[in-house]
């Protein structure tokens, strides 16, 4: 039997504290050494019993459920969503989260341009792409590029509330971002507020989730990659954090070669 060729390639940002995202991770790295004296004292031995007073290494990771490539559960948006109580990370199903992928490229629209329902439609007619119930979207804005700059949670495309609402009524249940965010960035949001304070300015694309339930991932990687539009699988399975906002993923995008 002849196994398939698959490309795989890996949708998501390091782990790294010193990624420029509000809230980085702390990582504590203990070393083989330090491994040693650990196991020494769980089974009543020497560190000098194990081969060279070496052991096992482990890492303490300390960060948000928000922290790097991660799943936004509906709780994160509101605490009911279609008027019941709104479902947490480990409440969701599976195979929300294995699908069709569907890549639109607004790379290049500036830092803060807001994707409108228009603009979807637009990119879905130029890739000669209908969605259907259950594609995975994924929104390039090329902002995992800037990672590492200091102005990295401010910089990229985001999405409107209607281009998500519109999303959601085509039976998207999971869409995502390269962008540290899937509304445009806070701080031209809070600008706009300033300015104009009214209802439905502040975070209203996640806001959305009040009305209909979806998920987002946030903080996507390598989407300049991937070699098509259409015709591969999602893989993004978040990591099952009781009653949690949101878990972390490695989502990878599946080529058959």
């Amino acid at each position: 039997m002849t196994r398939k060729t698959r490309r795989i390639i890996d949708l998501s940002v390091m782990l790294d504290p010193a990624a420029k995202e509000p809230s980085p991770p702390d990582i504590r790295y203990d070393r083989h050494e330090s491994g040693a004296v650990q196991a020494a004292k769980l089974f009543g031995l020497a560190p000098s019993d194990f081969p060279e007073s070496k052991a096992w290494a482990n890492e303490t990771v300390t960060l948000t459920t928000h922290t790097g490539t991660h799943v936004d559960a509906p709780w994160h948006y509101w605490p009911t969503s279609q008027g019941e109580p709104a479902r947490t990370i480990d409440q969701l199903p599976l195979e929300w989260f294995y699908g069709d992928g569907v890549l639109l490229d607004f790379s290049d629209k500036p830092s803060g341009y807001e994707i409108t329902v228009a603009d979807l439609k637009a990119k879905l007619e130029e890739i000669q792409y209908t969605l259907k119930p259950y594609d995975i979207v994924l929104i390039r804005s090329d902002a995992d590029k800037r990672l590492y700059e200091d102005n990295y949670f401010q910089s990229h495309a985001g999405m409107s509330a209607e281009g998500t609402r519109w999303l959601i009524d085509q039976g998207i249940k999971v869409m995502g971002t390269d962008g540290w965010g899937w509304d445009i960035p806070f701080g031209v949001q809070a600008a706009d507020y300033k300015q104009n304070p009214r209802d439905g300015v502040l975070w209203a694309a996640h806001f959305v989730g009040r009305e209909k339930e979806y998920c987002q991932i946030e903080k996507l990687a390598n989407l300049d990659q991937l070699p098509r539009p259409y015709g591969f699988t999602v893989a993004v399975f978040p990591v099952k954090v009781k009653g949690a906002s949101a878990g972390w993923a490695r989502p990878v995008a599946i080529f058959e070669e």
